[in-house]
């Protein structure tokens, strides 16, 4: 697909204004990171916390976040033989700037926040992207979704409507929706109300509600809970990747790498974490599955076609 540069520009405006926040402090950040691990010795690396403690960084995507993490954090926990800190973010932006501050250590991200984080002076690797069930590859759809009994049968129909997106730095909750929206005729910052639900699992509701949102845009797997909307469009985007701080000591770094890059539920289980023998993990996660810098360069090419704001260092 192709789409016109002011287009995009106009679509991604809503999240213009993280780019400002950010590009104010990257240098800064880029600083004292360096400033840091000159002061720990050369290659000691350095610790949102300290040398004992790990902290995991995650945007509450639905009110199960915490405990579908857990049962992750505790398997780092005994592979490192570290503490594992579970850090919430308020949004997407808020961990953004975590990240460039060097407040976490390893993290959960969308895609476009990590692009966005990386492009804003955050040190960070890509390690490997979850999947949930046996045979898939790296990757999850973002779906259109309308109420049950809606009328609306195509991404053309959101015109004139108030659509529910999760929030300006999500990659299956705005990016990906307003390419497609542009593709199907209908300009989101003109066309539409956009309300801006701030997670997956409430923009759901809100749709299935119809009366704050007639449409929006979800993951897959909180689209998949709810039997009051009807999916119209989907459309596969980059898997989200588990990411840790470049600036972690080298052999934490290997070993974040070796514990997170090709992993199982069952191997999990066998590493004595029980608690991942449950419904709720298994829901949401089978194995991780490899991935590195370039996977995300889909989401490069539409920076690059659109010059957008947000997308800059």
């Amino acid at each position: 697909m192709t789409l016109r540069r002011s287009q995009l520009v106009t679509a991604l405006a809503g999240a213009a204004l993280l780019a400002t926040v950010l590009s104010g402090c990257s240098a800064s950040a880029a600083s004292t990171s360096t400033g840091s691990a000159s002061a720990a010795g050369a290659g000691a690396g350095t610790y949102a916390v300290d040398e004992n403690t790990l902290v995991f960084g995650v945007v509450p995507d639905s009110v199960e976040t915490e405990t579908n993490y857990q049962p992750l954090m505790d398997y780092i926990a005994k592979e490192t033989g570290k503490k594992v800190e579970y850090h919430e973010s308020t949004d997407y932006a808020a961990l953004i700037e975590a990240s460039i501050a060097g407040q976490i250590d390893v993290a959960s991200f969308s895609g476009f926040t990590y692009v966005t984080a990386a492009n804003n002076g955050a040190k960070l690797t890509p390690i490997s992207s979850i999947v949930t069930k046996e045979g898939q590859e790296p990757g999850y759809y973002s779906q259109a979704i309308v109420p049950k009994g809606s009328d609306i049968t195509d991404l053309a129909g959101f015109k004139g409507k108030k659509v529910c997106f999760v929030d300006p730095s999500s990659t299956s909750g705005y990016l990906f929706p307003s390419y497609n929206l542009l593709e199907a005729g209908v300009d989101p910052e003109k066309d539409i109300t956009p309300v801006f639900a701030g997670k997956h699992d409430v923009s759901v509701t809100k749709v299935g509600e119809g009366v704050e949102c007639e449409a929006g845009f979800a993951e897959d797997s909180e689209v998949a809970k709810s039997d009051k909307v009807t999916v119209i469009a989907e459309t596969m985007v980059p898997g989200a990747p588990i990411v840790m701080s470049s600036t972690l000591p080298t052999e934490v770094q290997s070993k974040l790498t070796d514990v997170l890059s090709d992993v199982t539920i069952d191997q999990i289980i066998k590493a004595g974490v029980t608690s991942a023998d449950s419904d709720g993990f298994r829901s949401v996660f089978y194995e991780t599955k490899p991935v590195d810098d370039t996977y995300y360069d889909t989401i490069r090419d539409i920076c690059k076609k659109t010059n957008a704001t947000q997308c800059k260092s």
